[in-house]
This record gives C-alpha cells, structure tokens and sequence, in this order.
C-alpha cells in the first residue's frame, strides 16, 4: 500500500487578515439586519394574525433569532 503526504506552507498576510475581519463583520451585519426585519415585521402582525401563524408575542425574539442565526 502506498502513502502519500504532501504538505504546503502558506503564509497570510495582514491585507487576507483584515478581509477576513471585514467579511465576518459584514455577515454578522446582514445577520444582524435579517433579526431586526424579522422582529420589527412580526411585532407589527395583530394577534389574531401570529395566532394564525403559531406564534406568539412572547417568542418572537427566539422565531426571528432561528431566522438570522440558526438557533
């Protein structure tokens, strides 16, 4: 049986590093935008309207952060 490893050095610079850092922001934003519609659109349905939905006022932070986040 033969083995073969081939390992590759990589250096990163400080320009891949701050992209990265300006990347992770800009989705923690639009992530963050995503939460604050979810809220402002549900908080603005009647109650008869989330009722139809299933969902009620007090859960509507945990409904819109499973929208933006996953969880």
């Amino acid at each position: 049986m033969a083995y073969v490893n081939s390992t590759r050095a990589t250096t990163v610079s400080i320009s891949d590093r701050f992209g990265s850092l300006v990347a992770g922001v800009k989705a923690a934003l639009a992530r963050r935008r995503v939460y604050d519609q979810t809220v402002r659109e549900l908080a603005a349905l009647s109650d008869r309207d989330l009722t139809d939905l299933g969902i009620s006022r007090s859960v509507i932070a945990q409904v819109a952060s499973e929208a933006a986040y996953g969880k």
